[in-house]
């Protein structure tokens, strides 16, 4: 797997991230948008994976760092790797708090917050929109066993 510091940065003009990502996702990714809390799809997986940035494809937090926050967002303790995520300072919504960004492609991811339960102190609040979900071993987050239920 490449790492950060070997992965080269996605770079698209407007008009292309528009033609790649769905409205909604182009929205968050592009514009900063926040989707409803309880509404994102990834808010409940649960299997082991990894998920991916949906709008670069890069890794960016695994099922094992993954916790119910109680947020209504996917909610995360420690990215995959150092460097991966990029912090800026969000003066929107007439607060001073600290956006997360996909290192590789600039999309925006949600929020930083350190009130995270864990011993990393942090609490990094995700959009599912943001993510796209990738099992390992044949688990697809459902808990239910893999396959297609015929016999071998």
């Amino acid at each position: 797997m490449a790492t950060p510091e070997t992965t080269p940065e996605v770079q698209l003009s407007d008009d292309e991230w528009r033609q790649r990502l769905a409205p909604e996702r182009y929205q968050v990714l592009r514009h900063g948008a926040t989707e409803p809390a309880w509404s994102g799809e990834l808010l409940h997986v649960d299997g082991d994976g990894v998920f991916h940035c949906a709008g670069c494809g890069a890794a960016l937090f695994s099922t094992d760092a993954k916790f119910d926050s109680g947020s209504g967002w996917p909610s995360f303790d420690r990215a995959v790797a150092d460097g991966t995520i990029v912090e800026k300072a969000d003066h929107s919504h007439f607060t001073v708090r600290t956006e997360i960004n996909c290192a590789r492609c600039g999309g925006h991811l949600g929020h930083v917050f350190d009130d995270g339960p864990t011993d990393t102190g942090v609490r990094y609040c995700v959009n599912s929109l943001a993510l796209d979900f990738g099992p390992t071993d044949g688990d697809d987050g459902s808990g239910e066993p893999a396959g297609d239920g015929a016999e071998s």
